[in-house]
């Protein structure tokens, strides 16, 4: 491969495949002792082994990192002989396994959420505690961000300041480079309005006035002297933030996960009356079954915000 051409590549992978790959080819090579290259047959034996054990959507994410491999290795693609498609496939019939989906964030308890966080940075402004209030400013503007925009958690530790615009009572626009939905990378503009309660965008404002920047992440870690990092938040971060913040107000928050902000939000636009058009308009989905997925036909009718 010529030199310079593989950070390209690589590049058009993103993170969180390129680990979820590297993780799948470990575990059919250390894990189970497979060997690469492989054949259909292999493979076929590899997920029978694993049928009732890994689900049949975990199993197909591996079949694509197994396909993956060979072919920027230059081998056939030994996932797609009828052999394995066939295994696949019955192992859904005789080990349907229904899907686990995140708890949507109903906006009452977004709301208990920001309660506290407003009132834990209050008391720690007046205790002198610094860390404390900046991680509650930090979080208090993840939240409101990641709900009333339905982001991903790996979308809201990319936003950059410098790709904000901020039109004070009126609302603000995020660019982001690349998302999961923007297959061409070619960039999209997402706008958030102001609102009289629980609003996204002083949350934000706030924030950015704490941390003091003009350029790079929105959210950072922050350490026990209450130091902001030059680098942006891991994804992961996001879970354990959002969880303690229900904890906090006595929600039992195992059942949550940054998903639950997504279909939190995917929720209560559904309950409120939006159309699915312009509820995928919104969020930037192409495929209503993914919207579909998001929407919890049990949630709870709240009324009393909306976004125009």
């Amino acid at each position: 491969m010529p030199q310079g051409l593989e950070r390209y590549i690589e590049a058009a992978t993103r993170s969180n495949t390129r680990r979820s790959y590297q993780a799948a080819i470990e575990h059919f090579e250390v894990s189970w002792g497979g060997f690469l290259p492989t054949t259909s047959d292999t493979i076929a034996r590899y997920l029978a082994d694993h049928a009732g054990v890994l689900s049949a959507n975990t199993l197909k994410a591996r079949l694509a990192a197994l396909a993956q491999w060979h072919v920027s290795q230059g081998f056939p693609d030994p996932t797609k002989a009828p052999i394995v498609r066939k295994v696949l496939k019955g192992i859904r019939v005789l080990h349907p396994r229904p899907e686990k989906q995140a708890q949507p964030l109903q906006l009452q308890e977004l709301e208990l959420c920001v309660q506290y966080l407003e009132q834990s940075a209050l008391s720690a402004h007046q205790a002198d505690d610094a860390p404390r209030r900046r991680r509650c400013l930090r979080d208090r503007a993840l939240i409101l961000m990641g709900f009333w925009r339905a982001f991903r958690s790996e979308e809201l530790c990319r936003l950059q300041i410098e790709h904000i615009e901020v039109t004070p009572g009126k609302g603000m626009t995020i660019y982001l480079p690349w998302s999961k939905t923007d297959r061409e990378n070619l960039g999209q503009t997402f706008h958030t309005p102001a609102l009289a309660r629980l609003c996204p965008v002083q949350a934000y404002q706030d924030w950015i006035a704490e941390l003091g920047g003009q350029q790079g992440p929105v959210f950072r870690s922050i350490d026990r002297w209450g130091h902001a990092s030059e680098g942006p938040l891991h994804p992961n971060s996001v879970i354990p933030i959002l969880r303690t913040a229900l904890r906090e107000c006595g929600i039992p928050a195992e059942r949550y996960s940054s998903h639950s902000l997504r279909r939190g939000f995917a929720t209560w636009a559904t309950r409120s009356g939006w159309d699915q058009k312009t509820l995928m308009s919104y969020v930037g989905w192409r495929d209503p079954k993914s919207a579909l997925r998001y929407v919890d036909p049990a949630g709870s009718l709240p009324g009393q915000f909306a976004i125009t």
